[in-house]
């Protein structure tokens, strides 16, 4: 008898259609992944598993835990349920977390909540069970809280109070996407041996195919809502019957075709750069002690070259990133956009930031969602000595729209009335709009689903051969970096570990650091398409 069992599971939202027909299923100790891009109701299917529906959702069909109807069962029922026999890890730990308790009271407070026994057996199933996600109570004591650890052990502290009374069911919804490679290997590691060891059934939602790959044990394949394609892993990685499928596993191994760069003329200089930050006394009387997040970094970015930055996070990345930027002040060292400094007489050198755009990893949080595009696209127009105005600033939003993929009537709407992947063209349009001499790419398709994706690197790849773009590209993701990058820089600890030309250096290798990072990152298999 299957752990999960979900049948013609059909579902409304205000009476728009959202799941049709919906069935998978999940036997104790396996693993099922759901993939799918943004919008084909892969969360949504996890929600109803969970009954977490937003008002005016209808469901019908059915869906069984071990015998038991879920489905419009009674509100505290379920809560006896949730944390108990199923447990959930979210995409975003952060956001999951209560940033006022400690990570021992978040914890026990799962055991607590049902019961399950009392504060002092609870607090020691707290302790064993952080130490059980690679947590030890000597490093990480009950009483330390969220933002004093990293995105990775963030994801730990929720993996633990998922599994803290050992559920029969637990359901991951993209559970390492923000998290770099050796620390994804870590988590989706930590997730399989759980499911070895507890015999729990895991269902993994997820739009990464190459963690599908690696991980399901069967996969399920969801668009607009539908199931188009289901199967054993191995089965359907060689035999992809539907279209969408082998759209989903092309578009992961995209590769795109940049312009070659220009004769070499140096542009960014960054010269022995070192950053170091105050660390707070651990006694009345003790130094102050410091971290060096960036320890003597030299490197040099030519026009129209493409230089890629990666590494773990906590390296020191997002501080160079903010030093390049003239956000931060260094304490010794020296950075040089065309030969001017970023940072005169401790003052950022607004002449030469005016120079530089950014383009975030998140494209809504980096926008204020009240204005027009046409406003969110000339924000940087303050830079300007002289910024454009009238029919010249009108023609300048439909150029850079157009040049993006979109249209100029586009520059009328809101900023919520476009997908993901038309946010990130409008955040790079904004870096555009002043012709900026370098952009900054910080982990700007990270969040994106694998065809979305694909269309952004093909853009930028356009764009390189039509603006000549010279850029830092910042990205956990080695696969995207190999494919959009010229150069690459390699940083572990506040160093540059390694450098050179990009295939050269993920062919092979010379740093043990940098074979770390490539052999953790997830790969897609050899795959053979066989058409219906």
């Amino acid at each position: 008898m299957s752990l999960l069992q979900i049948q013609n599971l059909s579902l409304s939202i205000h009476g728009q259609p959202i799941l049709k027909d919906v069935s998978l299923s999940i036997d104790p100790g396996q693993i099922v992944a759901v993939t799918g891009e943004s919008g084909s109701g892969k969360s949504m299917t996890a929600l109803a598993v969970m009954q977490l529906l937003p008002n005016g959702a209808d469901a019908t069909g059915t869906i069984e835990l071990d015998g038991q109807a879920l489905l419009h069962r009674p509100e505290a029922q379920m809560c006896a349920l949730r944390g108990a026999a199923i447990g959930m890890v979210f995409q975003e730990p952060m956001t999951a977390l209560n940033p006022v308790k400690t990570i021992g009271d978040q914890v026990m407070e799962t055991i607590l909540i049902h019961k399950a026994m009392p504060p002092a057996r609870a607090r020691a199933r707290a302790q064993e069970v952080l130490e059980r996600v690679g947590l030890p109570p000597d490093r990480f004591p009950l009483g330390r809280y969220p933002h004093e650890l990293s995105g990775g052990q963030r994801q730990r502290v929720v993996i633990a109070m998922a599994i803290a009374l050992r559920p029969k069911l637990l359901i991951a919804d993209e559970p390492t996407t923000a998290l770099d490679v050796t620390t994804q290997a870590q988590i989706l590691d930590l997730l399989k041996d759980l499911v070895r060891e507890y015999g729990m059934g895991l269902l993994m939602i997820t739009h990464d195919l190459a963690v599908v790959a690696e991980m399901a044990d069967q996969i399920t394949v969801m668009r607009h809502g539908e199931v188009v394609e289901r199967g054993a892993t191995q089965h359907l990685l060689q035999n992809m019957q539907h279209p969408y499928t082998r759209m989903l596993f092309e578009a992961s191994d995209h590769q795109v075709n940049l312009p070659d760069p220009a004769s070499p003329q140096p542009l960014l200089e960054v010269t022995q750069v070192v950053r170091e930050y105050r660390l707070p006394r651990t006694g009345l009387f003790d130094t102050p002690g410091s971290h060096r997040a960036v320890d003597g970094v030299s490197f040099t970015l030519n026009r129209g070259e493409r230089l890629g930055l990666v590494g773990e996070s906590g390296c020191g990345k997002s501080t160079l990133t903010r030093a390049i930027l003239g956000l931060e002040e260094v304490q010794s060292g020296q950075i040089l956009l065309d030969g001017q400094p970023v940072f005169s007489g401790h003052r950022p050198n607004l002449a030469v930031r005016r120079k530089m755009q950014v383009v975030f990893q998140d494209p809504y949080g980096s926008f204020n969602p009240r204005h027009r595009v046409a406003r969110l696209i000339t924000e940087p127009f303050h830079l300007l000595e002289v910024p454009p105005t009238g029919t010249e600033r009108q023609e300048r939003i439909a150029e850079m729209l157009t040049a993006v993929g979109l249209r100029p009537n586009d520059a009328g709407k809101y900023i919520h009335e476009f997908s993901g992947g038309q946010r990130q063209r409008i955040a790079i349009a904004r870096a555009l709009i002043t012709r900026p001499e370098l952009i900054v790419f910080d982990e700007a398709v990270s969040a994106l689903d694998v065809s979305v994706r694909a269309q952004i690197l093909d853009l930028l790849a356009e764009l390189c051969a039509a603006y000549d773009l010279t850029y830092l590209f910042i990205s956990h993701d080695l696969s995207v970096v190999r494919t959009i990058t010229d150069r690459v820089l390699v940083m572990q600890s506040g160093k540059i570990v390694e450098q050179g030309e990009t295939g050269q250096v993920f062919s092979n290798p010379q740093h043990p650091y940098t074979q770390t990072l490539i052999a953790a990152a997830p790969k897609l298999p050899d795959i053979h398409v066989e058409t219906a």
